[in-house]
């Protein structure tokens, strides 16, 4: 179970998910990082997580504005060559940031812009093509996403990326990407607190694979928060629309739906973070969870549900069940 179909190729089933690696940058004027990096700690991390098996990394241009890329590629620049081949390479396209000013806002899906995000990424990078390209929004219906895929189609004939995948999970939209060869992917949230059941089965009857942002509940499934130790005010999971789960209103609730089903994720010396991934493996076979990680001891710890696997099917009914509750089941 170590490793997944992706499109025409395999890979681990585990990957990384490198948006905190970006360090701090705004997003319409509110915060959207994680707080400040070390990057030479960052390279060690994606050189640990590749020691441990993983051979996937998902980032965005977005993220740091461009920061991301940019020290995602200088690690995987340091790795022996046939093991960098094994390495994909996923990002995303359609958000508009300026580097120097670490400020982000608006997006641009047109064909020119899609190309202009592609050639950039790609100098960020350091590669010549992109492994998985992904559209990160500016397309939210069927209409919308047939120009963008059509782009896409161009850049994979002209050799600028090899496949391409949505991040948008609108159905409809998956749809409409999984209608071409060269779309191997969709992104979509899920963890122990819900997923999106209507997601899945499009996944699933168009043969994409399934990579999984927030596996880990942007880190509250780690087990490190609670109510006296919360991120800093000005990091991105304490003022976004997205996500409740360190809202002042919300965070006991989900802290106590974590405490629910923890002896269940830490079946046979699992850790918490562990047993979250081995929830989702166990939840669809296309599943491939991309914890993020900044650190070498987070990246080990990731790496480590690998060797347990999937949990079993009598545990993911029973948390199912102990969660009906929660608002993110769909």
């Amino acid at each position: 179970m170590t490793t997944r179909q992706l499109g025409d190729r395999r890979t681990s089933a585990l990957g990384i998910g490198t948006w905190a690696i970006g360090g701090p940058f705004t997003f319409d004027g509110r915060p959207a990082g994680w707080g400040p990096v070390d990057d030479d700690e960052s390279i060690r991390m994606v050189h640990a997580s590749v020691a441990a098996g993983v051979r996937l990394f998902d980032t965005a241009d977005v993220y740091g504005t461009g920061q991301s890329e940019r020290v995602l590629g200088r690690a995987l620049a340091q790795l022996p060559a046939g093991v960098r081949d094994e390495v994909v390479v996923a990002t995303k396209f359609a958000n508009l940031f300026d580097e120097t000013t670490r400020t982000a806002g608006g997006q641009d899906v047109s064909p020119a812009g899609i190309r202009r995000a592609c050639e950039n990424s790609l100098k960020r990078l350091g590669v010549d093509s992109i492994d998985l390209y992904q559209l990160h929004g500016g397309a939210a219906t069927a209409a919308e996403a047939e120009p963008v895929v059509e782009a896409l189609e161009q850049l994979v004939s002209d050799g600028l990326i090899r496949a391409f995948g949505t991040s948008v999970d609108a159905p409809e939209v998956i749809s409409v990407f999984a209608a071409s060869p060269n779309a191997h992917t969709v992104q979509t949230q899920a963890n122990v607190f819900g997923h999106n059941d209507a997601v899945l089965d499009v996944a699933r009857r168009n043969e994409l694979a399934v990579l999984v942002r927030s596996p880990l509940a942007m880190g509250l499934l780690t087990g490190k928060y609670d109510l006296t130790n919360r991120p800093p005010a000005d990091d991105v999971r304490r003022d976004t629309p997205w996500w409740t789960y360190f809202d002042d209103d919300a965070m006991e609730t989900w802290l106590q739906r974590l405490d629910s089903v923890r002896e269940i994720l830490t079946l046979d010396g699992r850790t918490l973070a562990q047993g979250c991934l081995s929830y989702l493996w166990a939840l669809d076979p296309a599943i491939i969870p991309l914890p993020g990680a900044r650190t070498v001891s987070q990246a080990e710890e990731n790496a480590g549900a690998l060797t347990f696997g999937p949990l079993p099917d009598t545990a993911v009914k029973e948390i199912l069940t102990l969660l009906a509750d929660s608002p993110e089941r769909h």
